[in-house]
């Protein structure tokens, strides 16, 4: 592909791929001087000190493409808490009508270096992120509190994320409203994903533990602090915890899979209701290992939630807690008689 017959503004014309010098000013030059473009970054490695804002407003979009190769790396004099791109973050809109609300951020790796978050959504509506590589990262993918009535509307998928592999890593964080969320894996992180709004619809979703066992028994694949949020096969992978609810948290999750590949942490829990459980769980499936005997099915802080296990299959049913089974709606599967 010529990106330049394409119409594209290429970035390195403008600017080093060499990574041998920090970019920042020059990429967000080239972003505020060319609204409603697509700007492309050809392979090679874009170094920055600081974020890079991208603006919300139709009329001065712009949507990032990245070459498979094109590196978008923090720097090792990085300082900022926030993300090294931050999608709609300047010249703020809630504006679907005019050409050029939809604006994106497609493609490439963004580095974090273990220093700074990855990618934000910090406004704007009809935002959208595909086919992207989020490393070594802080927070992954930071959705925030959205233009339209705190609904940020973002479609998210094709997007893999590693984590710094600390304590207080973050896979995707959502605070804004009504987001899509498709074909994800997320590893290197304490929390999978972590819902602090309602609305969003999370599928295929494939969180897996691969850091140190420090506090392994609160890492958690999914935490839901919200409810009303749509989980369809979701796997969490090794987690201490593998989806948790927040006191009066009801969400559904339909054909969601959940297993544990080492006898790691005091003991393992698929779902844990910090108040009572009041979530909709169908076809859910739970892989224990074989030589751990401290499997929990439900870890519920108050009993008496009216939430429902319905078709709930596990690998064995030899697991301490029965908190689940006045939750049961008919017979528990085990995967090892099927």
């Amino acid at each position: 592909m010529n990106a330049s017959e394409m119409g594209f503004v290429v970035a390195n014309e403008a600017l080093s791929a060499s990574g041998e010098r920090e970019v920042s000013d020059l990429l967000q030059k080239l972003i505020d001087e060319n609204p409603n473009r697509t700007i492309y970054l050809p392979d090679g490695k874009y170094v920055l000190s600081k974020p890079i804002l991208t603006p919300a407003h139709p009329e001065k979009s712009v949507s990032l493409k990245l070459s498979k190769y094109a590196v978008i790396q923090a720097s090792r004099d990085w300082k900022s808490d926030e993300a090294l791109i931050r999608m709609g973050a300047k010249h703020f809109a809630n504006d679907i009508q005019t050409n050029g609300s939809n604006y994106s951020l497609e493609g490439g790796i963004i580095d974090g270096m273990g220093v700074s978050n990855g990618v934000s959504i910090d406004g704007g509506r009809e935002t959208v992120i595909k086919d992207v590589s989020i490393k070594h990262t802080k927070i992954g993918l930071h959705i925030k509190t959205g233009a339209n009535n705190r609904s940020s509307d973002a479609d998210i998928y094709g997007v893999n994320i590693i984590g710094n592999g600390k304590i207080d890593s973050v896979g995707v964080l959502i605070e804004g409203f009504d987001n899509t969320l498709s074909n994800m894996r997320i590893a290197d992180v304490q929390f999978g994903v972590i819902l602090k709004s309602a609305g969003n619809m999370l599928r295929s979703i494939h969180p897996l533990y691969t850091c140190a066992y420090e506090d392994y028994q609160n890492s958690c694949g999914f935490w839901d602090f919200a409810g009303n949020n749509w989980y369809d096969f979701c796997y969490s992978d090794h987690f201490g915890i593998s989806y948790r609810n927040a006191e009066n948290v009801s969400s559904i999750y339909h054909n969601c899979f959940c297993m544990w590949y080492a006898p790691k942490g005091d003991k393992h829990t698929v779902f844990r209701a910090d108040g009572k459980f009041l979530s909709s769980v169908t076809n859910l499936k739970v892989g224990f290992h074989e030589e751990f005997r401290n499997n929990v099915v439900l870890s519920e802080e108050i009993p008496g939630g009216a939430g429902v296990f319905e078709n709930l299959y596990v690998s064995k049913k030899d697991f301490i807690s029965t908190a689940h089974e006045s939750h049961l709606r008919g017979a528990m599967h085990s995967l090892a008689d099927m």
